[in-house]
């Protein structure tokens, strides 16, 4: 996949994950954590602004192909799992790893589904930060040295 297709995929899952933050808003009452239904509101529209802003500037990264692939993967399955993470634990009140959102221990399988998920994620965003911000030194870089050939 080109790196303008990545740009435009990142800016259309963005949109759409941000709708998905918003409608989860609307039935926060009826969830059975609607602590935590708020933080998948939230989440839904955060992860969904980052991933339009990483949209917006995805032309700017200096990475190889390679690397470029694995960071827009990395990228989705961070913000979606996170969004997931967090309803999955606000609709069956579960999500320990969260005590601060109101977590409370539910089902075996279930917590281990949203543990993994939310260590997962937390990697997998660690990477994509590290590689964005590579990408954006390179680009720093290579408009230094044209501009300093260029005197």
């Amino acid at each position: 996949m080109q790196k303008k297709s990545q740009s435009d995929w990142l800016l259309f899952l963005g949109v759409l994950l941000f709708l998905f933050g918003l409608l989860i808003g609307l039935v926060i009452p009826m969830m059975a954590n609607p602590r935590m239904g708020l933080t998948a509101h939230l989440e839904g529209v955060m992860n969904g602004m980052f991933l339009v802003f990483l949209g917006l500037i995805w032309h700017r990264l200096v990475i190889n192909d390679n690397w470029l692939s694995y960071t827009f993967w990395l990228t989705l399955y961070g913000s979606f799992s996170n969004f997931v993470a967090v309803t999955l634990a606000a609709i069956t009140g579960a999500g320990k790893m969260m005590p601060i959102a109101g977590g409370k221990e539910g089902p075996t399988i279930v917590e281990g589904l949203i543990s993994f998920l939310l260590i997962s994620l937390a990697l997998a965003m660690i990477f994509v930060c590290v590689v964005v911000l590579t990408g954006l030194y390179q680009n720093i870089n290579r408009s230094d040295d044209k501009t300093t050939t260029n005197q």
